[in-house]
This record gives C-alpha cells, structure tokens and sequence, in this order.
C-alpha cells in the first residue's frame, strides 16, 4: 500500500462526495483524482520528471495544493512542501538543498521566485510549473502508467522549521505517513462524515496529515478556509460549511475562547498543536464552550502525530495525554536510561511513523536517533497513567546556579497575571549565574503593566533563582509560520 493507492480506494468509493470546500466551490474525490492524475502527467511528459526527483509545492493555501501534492505522489517522486512565509535566501537554500527538479508555484509568488533566483542562481535551471497553467482547466483522457511505488520509499521531504540554525529535511516514507495516518483516525475516531476544517498553512506537517491524507483517505472531507483573519468570519465559515473537527494552533483558540459558537454548529472536537497550549487558554475555552479542546503533540520527524488526549477523556490540564495507537514514547536520560514514572528526562519515540532519516545529512541523523529511539529534542515526564507532560525544548532550559529552570514553568504563571496576553521566557548569560530567566511579555489590549507588579507576583508563585530578572514589554512575540515563538530573536533584542 502507499498513499496515491490508499486515495484511489477513497475515490472509488466516494467518486462524486465532495472533498474539498473552498467558499463557494465544492470539488469532487474524483476531480481532486482526475486533476492529481493529470498533474502528474505534466510532470512525466513535459518536465521528464522520474521517480524519487524531487518537486516542490511553493503555494499558498488553495484547493489546487491537494492535487499538486498527489500529482507528485502520482509521478513516483517526492514532494517538497516550502514554508510560503519565508524569505527568498531561505526558500533557495531549500531549493538547492533538496535538489529540486520541478517547482509548482503560481503567479502571485513571481517576484519572490525571480528573487530567490538571485540568492541561487541554480533555480533558473528549475522549471518552474505554474498552477495557473492547469486551474480549473478540464482533465484529459489521460494514458498514464503510474509508476510502481512501495511503503519504503520517500513520499516527503518536510523541512523542519529552522528555529536555530539551518532547517533539516526530514524524511516521510509513504509507510511512515500511512502510518501516522491510521494512528490518528483511531484517536480521533475520525469517520468519512466528518468535515475537517483547514485553516493552517498547507505545507506544514500537521496539516498535511491530519486536515489533507487522513481526510481524504477516510472518505471525509475539506473546509479550507480562506482566511484567519478575522477569528469571528474564519469561525461563521466552518460553521456554514457543518465543519465537525478543527484543528489549529493556540493563539487561535484563545481568539475563540469568548466568542459564541452558534446553535448550528456541527463541531465536536477541537485539537490544538504546533505549539505548546497555555493552560489559560485551555481554561478559558472549556469555560465559555461545551466542546472538548484536546492539546497533542507532534514533531516532523515523526509524520508528525506522536500523543493526543483521548477525545473521551480523562483530560488533564497541561498533558498532551498518552501516545496515540502504535506509537511507543518512553521518558530517557542523556545515557539512554529510561525513567520511572513521574521523573523528567527526553522525550523518545519509536514507531511506523518516525521518519527515516534527515536528507543528505547522515551525521545529524545518528545525532537524532540513540538505541532505534528518536530524540525529540523535548524535556517532559510521564504520569503513572501513561499521560505525557511537557516541561519544555531541552534546548530553552536554563541553568540557573546549578538548577534546572524550565521557561514554560515560568510562562504559565505569568500568564495566570491579569492583563498578561502572551509570555516568553529565555535565558540571558550571567557571568555569576550562568544564565539568569528574561521574560518577554505581550499586554491585553487596555492594560497597562509593570515590571514591579510582575515581578512581585511572580515572588510570590516561583522560588527566587525562576523568577525574571527582567521584564521586556512587546506589541507581539516574533512567531514561525505555525505558531511558535522564536526565541532566538528574542535572545537578542535585550541591551545588556
């Protein structure tokens, strides 16, 4: 089996249901099918394109991503989704990176593309296949043989987000999304009357397995959703489309948390990712609206799901619950250890769904794997009940006078403080300390805050060497495309 196979099993059993809803239009399994099929053979007549090469999808989101992406698939090589947020050095390092033969863009991205073609003069070699040449136009009688493709073989290169440093590729075989695939319809007891609600950017991982393969590979279907912006309009369309799963990212349901849901609605189930999820944000939404708000966890490495909390219940606040079905997480120290319940240590995955590996970069995969586990690079601990707990990236903890400090310890009380709408906390260097807590705030609108108040209240919560030495006051924390904050930017925006 392998993913164009495992969606030809959902077409044929689902030709004319609709599968994607974009506003007013509406498209059919067969005509994502029939469209995916024809891009493919563009791909293998016109731009020679052979198993395993490597094309990028450069797009924003739009129904013609989905069949971009299968068309790939179709053709037997494997796609390279590209963050439409960054900028064109970053985008051409990932081009020349990946060895890309092919790039589906579209005209809107014109002046970006001949920009990064200034950056990397190896992209003017790309041909570049622009959407608009296929959109809307009616598929051929097509005669293409569809090359063989197996479990093992690459289906994507996701290219992780960068925070620190250069991004990786990491490696999805067809088996390992396949994989993830299955886990989370069983977690998400998703079925093909559901109606998942897209409204993150296409090209990240979590979309893609959870809002475009497990939806269509189910039989379900698509409300992509135009824009975010604002929350009340994103809402009123996945209300009018009868949406039934939303996934997003937190600062997305904290813009929903005091919003009204209409009687109408058809959502049962909200699940938050990307991003750690603020218990606050959790509380407040719980509060005001009777629908479950489930926080998972996931890393591309890993296709990308690894935990959700199970969708009837218990929930516990602050858990990104167990692991989902046939994927194993255990708790190790720095030797491989693994730790008893309730003590803090690496999170370690292992599974169909953890990826194979990074591309072209053999010494940062065995860095990322120690006894066929992959090191998630996060710190947290498991409950006697098999519930997962985030204390923090092992690479943000601190060391304060000997003591490990955990940031997001730190952001959650914080948070707790009336007037306080975001929070970060990094670390700045202390030559007696070694590293002394700097927090990064955002007020709600109207409220005025000040150090001396914060740091009083955050006396009162946290033991002296947590509580922030300073306070920097911002109109909003410098975030990815998915919602993380870059604490990279912000380690450099104190003045001594």
């Amino acid at each position: 089996m392998n993913l164009t196979r495992a969606f030809k099993v959902a077409v044929d059993a689902h030709p004319t249901k609709t599968a994607v809803y974009w506003g007013n239009a509406e498209y059919s399994y067969r005509a994502i099918y029939d469209q995916s099929l024809s891009v493919a053979e563009r791909l293998i007549q016109d731009y020679s394109i052979k198993p395993g090469d490597r094309v990028g999808i450069w797009l924003r989101n739009r129904p013609e991503f989905i069949p971009a992406l299968f068309g790939i698939l179709y053709a037997g090589a494997v796609a390279v989704p590209i963050n439409n947020f960054l900028k064109p050095m970053e985008v051409g390092f990932i081009v020349a990176d990946a060895g890309i033969n092919v790039l589906i863009t579209e005209s809107e991205f014109a002046t970006a593309v001949q920009a990064t073609s200034a950056h990397v003069p190896e992209l003017s070699n790309r041909q570049l296949f622009r959407v608009e040449e296929w959109a809307g136009a009616p598929s051929p009688k097509l005669k293409l043989e569809v090359p063989e493709v197996s479990e093992t073989d690459l289906a994507l290169i996701i290219y992780t987000s960068g925070t620190t440093g250069k991004p990786k590729g990491a490696m999805l075989t067809h088996g390992n999304l396949l994989h993830n695939v299955n886990s989370c319809k069983q977690a998400l007891g998703a079925l093909d009357q559901d109606r998942f609600a897209l409204m993150l950017p296409m090209f990240h991982s979590f979309m893609l397995c959870v809002c475009v393969f497990l939806p269509l590979l189910v039989g379900a279907a698509i409300v992509l959703i135009k824009s975010l912006h604002p929350a009340r309009a994103a809402l009123q369309e996945l209300i009018v489309r009868q949406a039934t799963l939303l996934p997003a990212i937190p600062q997305f349901f904290r813009a929903l948390a005091d919003i009204p849901f209409p009687e109408e609605s058809r959502l049962r189930l909200c699940v938050s990712g990307a991003a750690p999820l603020p218990v606050k944000v959790l509380q407040d939404f719980m509060h005001h609206h009777k629908l479950p708000l489930l926080e998972g966890y996931g890393l591309s490495e890993a296709s990308p799901v690894v935990a959700l909390n199970p969708i009837h219940g218990p929930w516990k606040e602050g858990s990104i619950g167990p692991p989902i079905p046939d994927v194993e997480v255990t708790i190790q120290d720095e030797t491989g250890r693994f730790l008893p319940a309730g003590e803090t240590g690496e999170l370690c995955v292992r599974g169909g769904n953890v990826m194979r590996g990074y591309w072209n970069q053999p010494q940062a995969t065995a860095e990322a794997f120690r006894n066929g586990w992959l090191l998630t690079g996060d710190i947290g601990r498991m409950d006697a009940n098999g519930c997962l707990y985030i204390t923090d990236r092992k690479k943000d903890m601190l060391l304060v006078n000997g003591n490990n400090v955990y940031p997001r310890e730190i952001e959650e009380t914080l948070l707790h403080f009336p007037g306080v709408a975001e929070v970060a906390v990094v670390g700045q260097p202390d030559p007696r300390k070694g590293e002394t807590p700097v927090a990064f705030l955002v007020a709600c609108e109207g409220s005025a805050l000040t150090e001396k108040a914060l740091a009083h209240y955050a006396r009162k919560k946290l033991a002296d060497y947590k509580v922030p030495r300073r306070f920097h006051f911002l109109p909003a924390l410098p975030r990815n495309a998915t919602g993380k904050v870059l604490k990279t930017e912000l380690r450099g925006l104190w003045h001594g």
